[in-house]
């Protein structure tokens, strides 16, 4: 048995420790916003928060996370940070198809919690992480330097 920590509820999972923890999320515990894009940490779409860090979750096993607390795209909106952010993301439109806007948004939010002031070079730093098929790229900036300023 491994104990997660996600969202403030711990779950006893019986499951191998080398799964990854995307899948312990997804398929074991059922919290479905965190998305499967490539299975190899290239684009970005299984992003959560461990310990308030950014993180890939298709390529980190569940024996990694054990005893850390994980957030996810579904309470990343019960902190300042992740509501500010999500609020911009919507008043500027930035979700085209939106497949990847759950892992942009716990990029974005884990930014602005260690950077609150980030530079053009920083967002691009981190956001490049993450793909967006749509390009939306313009709209994100947009949304995290608005969230910036909204949370000075």
């Amino acid at each position: 048995m491994i104990a997660l920590n996600v969202n403030g509820k711990t779950h006893q999972l019986d499951v191998s420790p080398d799964m990854p923890l995307l899948w312990a999320i997804r398929d074991t515990i059922g919290l479905t916003g965190t998305k499967y894009g490539c299975g190899i940490a290239q684009c970005g779409a299984c992003t959560v928060h461990v310990d308030g860090n950014a993180v890939r979750s298709c390529s980190m096993p569940v024996s990694a996370a054990a005893g850390k607390r994980i957030t996810t795209i579904e309470n990343i909106g019960d902190t300042r940070v992740g509501k500010v952010v999500q609020s911009h993301w919507e008043r500027l439109d930035v979700v085209q198809c939106g497949y990847c806007q759950s892992g942009q948004i716990m990029s974005a939010t884990a930014l602005l919690a260690k950077n609150p002031q980030p530079t053009d070079a920083d967002i691009d730093l981190v956001m490049s992480a993450n793909v967006c098929r749509c390009a939306t790229y313009v709209r994100i900036r947009a949304a995290i330097k608005a969230a910036s300023k909204a949370l000075a």
